[in-house]
């Protein structure tokens, strides 16, 4: 299968238990009826990114679904955690994008999010052989990459938690969703 389609979510969970934790939050990005296997990171040539609830109208309960997925956990009281799949989209309808996962612990939503877009943005760009320099920060690079003319879009999906004070696990999931 070669998806024409991918969809970003992001869920909490916070149980007693590790594995119920997960499931919490694989319920809270709403993808948990799904048969889920981990991919690695690739945009197809011509792949669409669609709005989440559009592609969960396109899948069903019980489906082997493709997804590129970051995930985290911790059952610190207070510890910051968070997950984060970074997407960059060429201009070139021929051409394939990159997805990124990033998993953290002390850094916020935001930053989370900006590193993980980088990530994709820059294994694109270097795919690419846009020039540029890794030291620059990243929204300096990130218009270097959109004026290029080579990458038409990058974002990202992230959620972040704080530890649960009582000490219950606390996960956090982001995921790219591939659909055919």
């Amino acid at each position: 299968m070669i998806p024409g389609y991918f969809f970003l979510t992001k869920g909490v969970g916070r149980h007693k238990d590790y594995l119920t934790s997960f499931e919490i939050a694989l319920r809270d990005a709403s993808i948990q009826y799904c048969n889920l296997v981990s991919i690695s990171s690739i945009v197809p040539p011509g792949c669409k990114l669609l709005p989440k609830e559009k592609g969960l109208r396109k899948l069903s309960a019980g489906e082997i679904t493709f997804v590129v997925l970051a995930r985290n956990a911790t059952n610190e009281p207070h510890r910051l955690v968070a997950a984060s799949v970074g997407v960059a989209i060429p201009a070139g309808k021929q051409d394939y994008g990159y997805l990124s996962e990033h998993h953290s612990f002390g850094q916020t939503e935001e930053v989370a999010g900006d590193y993980a877009e980088d990530l994709a943005a820059t294994m694109l760009a270097t795919t690419m052989g846009i020039a540029f320099d890794p030291e620059r920060a990243w929204d300096e690079r990130k218009q270097l990459f959109k004026s290029s003319g080579l990458i038409i879009k990058t974002a990202n999906v992230t959620q972040s938690a704080t530890g649960d004070k009582g000490g219950l696990w606390t996960s956090v999931v982001a995921a790219a969703v591939m659909l055919p």
